[in-house]
């Protein structure tokens, strides 16, 4: 059996992609347009090699930076914490963790979802 979702990007609420990790504590940043609440990373090809998880990092279980506690989202396991870790910015998100599992020398895919995805929101 498979299960497929379908997601459309949407300016200013939801981006997706691919980013090149670079094995650094520097680590690569992406650029969403949008300081993200909710972040999912994957492994996607290189020679670095990678972990087949999918690792999913939100604003609300770690809301500082460093953020590095996560969820798996296609395991059973348990939050962790430590082995990697991301900043969320307020026009995207930067790796943190030097050879992490979302941060070697390989290409990685990942979903982007807003703090407040207002495009044209004005403050009154």
């Amino acid at each position: 059996n498979i299960v497929g979702y379908t997601f459309a990007e949407v300016e200013g609420f939801s981006k997706f992609g691919k980013y090149q990790g670079n094995d650094a504590t520097d680590g690569t940043f992406v650029y969403t347009g949008f300081s993200p609440a909710f972040v999912i990373l994957k492994y996607n090809s290189g020679s670095a090699g990678g972990t087949k998880n999918w690792y999913m990092y939100d604003n609300k279980r770690s809301p500082n930076n460093l953020n590095d506690d996560y969820l798996f989202v296609n395991t059973n396991a348990a939050e962790a914490s430590g082995s990697s870790g991301i900043d969320m910015l307020s026009n995207g998100f930067k790796l943190r963790n030097a050879e992490g599992p979302v941060n070697n020398a390989a290409e990685y895919i990942y979903m982007a979802f807003a703090q407040a995805p207002f495009k044209y929101a004005n403050a009154r």
